[in-house]
């Protein structure tokens, strides 16, 4: 596909067929992801994929006890627990990871949090490319932003060192939705 075509045709999947994804077109959405730009070439990604039966089993008890301890603290876990059916069903799930991570507020300075935002966007460049390169694959995706509800279960069940920034659900999609609506370039676009 051409690339205006991947991006159009991309989707948020939520249903995916049960065979696996080959590791080597795992791979090769990697590989797009780590082909993404990075402010000051720092490329502050690590990935850690999670695949096969028993680890997924085992990801998605440390996601529902996050979120369980969220909610007895009263901590709002909004679709998370949804989102912990989808990922059960999705054959690979990849983490995102930035090991130099910092939230911004805990920057101290003004070059600490320019640094932290400039990693943030490296990282979701990485990520949008995984998307379309799964896309051009035949696969489904999902990007996810849930895992926070199990924030520090999840980082410390995958051993990465770093701040954990999202996770990526792969799989052949059940599914194609159509389209959802996009607003017109006359409501987000200003020439000056």
């Amino acid at each position: 596909m051409e690339t205006r075509e991947v991006i159009a045709a991309r989707r948020s999947i939520r249903r995916f067929e049960d065979r696996p994804v080959p590791e080597e077109v795992v791979n090769s959405v990697l590989t797009a992801a780590i082909q993404a730009p990075s402010g000051k070439n720092r490329q502050p990604w690590r990935f850690v994929v999670v695949a096969g039966e028993e680890k997924r089993a085992a990801m998605i008890r440390c996601m529902r006890s996050g979120i369980e301890q969220a909610r007895e603290q009263h901590i709002e876990t909004g679709s998370a627990l949804w989102t912990t059916r989808i990922m059960r069903k999705a054959p690979v799930t990849i983490f995102v990871f930035n090991p130099m991570g910092m939230h911004p507020w805990a920057a101290h300075s003004t070059y600490e949090m320019y640094l932290s935002t400039v990693d943030v966007q490296s990282i979701g460049a990485a990520i949008q490319n995984m998307l379309l390169a799964a896309q051009d694959a035949g696969l489904g995706s999902l990007w996810i932003c849930d895992v926070f509800s199990a924030y520090e279960q999840l980082a410390e069940w995958l051993g990465e060192p770093g701040q954990l920034m999202a996770a990526v659900a792969l799989g052949y999609p059940a599914e194609h939705p159509e389209a959802r609506p996009r607003r017109p370039l006359s409501d987000v676009v200003r020439w000056y």
